[in-house]
């Protein structure tokens, strides 16, 4: 789903964002509720970035980043967390590009989001390159997403991914412990 978001553009540059889990949900200038295999996952796009929410029989993870005031977290380049019984991965980097390869990227990207049942991308009024796009999807018993949030006036592209999912068991015999096998085993 494609939509242009009523409000100015919030975010000044990708050193600005923040990340955080467990916020409360923000006000939301669009949202996209989905049902992934039992799990229920609220895509949303605010003034300033993303948030995403997600509910299973087995707990509650809330994701945001965004500009967020009096924030001293900044975006880190990978998180791994145990919350509960699941396993949360987070990963982001920047992609600098020229302004005719951010053009072509951003097309790329609100094609492939705008026609995806799973996609949310919301682009800012003022530039047809500025915009947030979320896609998500279950795959293997985790819920994964992925974010792009645009800054066509520095040519950045900050990507993010995300899994969570309950926690897979370590590699051995089902019930040992990882490192327990013997040699004879």
């Amino acid at each position: 789903m494609l939509t242009t978001l009523n409000t100015s553009y919030t975010d000044t540059c990708a050193a600005d964002l923040a990340w955080a889990l467990g916020r409360e949900p923000l006000p939301a200038l669009a949202t996209l509720d989905l049902e992934l295999s039992g799990a229920k996952l609220q895509l949303r796009l605010l003034g300033a970035s993303h948030q995403v929410l997600l509910e299973e029989e087995r707990g509650s993870c809330s994701e945001t980043v965004a500009c967020i005031p009096g924030s001293s977290t900044p975006l880190p380049l990978g998180v791994a967390k145990r919350l509960g019984e699941w396993e949360y991965e987070f990963a982001a980097h920047v992609e600098a590009l020229t302004p005719s390869q951010f053009a072509a990227r951003a097309q790329e990207l609100l094609a492939l989001v705008a026609e995806h049942p799973h996609g949310l991308a919301g682009v800012f009024p003022g530039s047809p390159h500025a915009f947030t796009a979320l896609l998500a999807q279950r795959h293997e018993g985790h819920v994964h997403w992925r974010t792009w949030h645009a800054y066509p006036q520095d040519g950045q592209l900050v990507a993010t991914r995300t899994r969570v999912g309950v926690r897979r068991a370590p590699a051995g015999r089902p019930g040992t412990p990882a490192g327990a096998l013997s040699r004879g085993a």
